[in-house]
């Protein structure tokens, strides 16, 4: 299967919007594929501002997200992979999600060698609420 985070980054910014939040994005900024104003990175992280009224042409695709944002008054394109996103999550009251390091991996086997749901063991959820 293709990987879920795209979609869940897609929904979770639809549903903070739709209450009126403003959504941010989490991004790890020591990626070399990252295009993203740097220098506002604190610790390796850079929180962007993904709200209809802070971006223009957001496009948050499969593998990359992309908008156009004022920085320092300047305007910059900003283009993301999407497994560099961290989390999503509102700024309003911190609800979103926590992504890990292996939620991005749909085309690879389970790491116990399983074959899957169907090997007879119960699976938990891999879900975190950010608060």
């Amino acid at each position: 299967m293709t990987p879920s985070r795209p979609y869940l980054i897609r929904a979770l910014h639809e549903w903070i919007v739709d209450n009126d939040c403003t959504p941010y994005l989490l991004v790890d900024a020591s990626r070399a594929d990252l295009d993203a104003p740097l220098e506002y990175a604190d610790n390796g992280k850079l929180v962007l501002n993904v709200a209809p009224r802070a971006v223009r042409g957001l496009a948050l695709g499969n593998q990359l997200i992309a908008f156009n944002a004022r920085f320092g008054g300047a305007p910059r394109d900003v283009s993301v992979p999407v497994d560099a996103v961290l989390a999503i999550y509102a700024r309003e009251n911190g609800q979103g999600m926590l992504f890990s390091d292996d939620d991005g991996g749909g085309d690879e086997p389970p790491p116990d060698g399983g074959s899957g749901p169907d090997d007879g063991r119960e699976r938990r959820p891999n879900l975190r609420v950010v608060k």
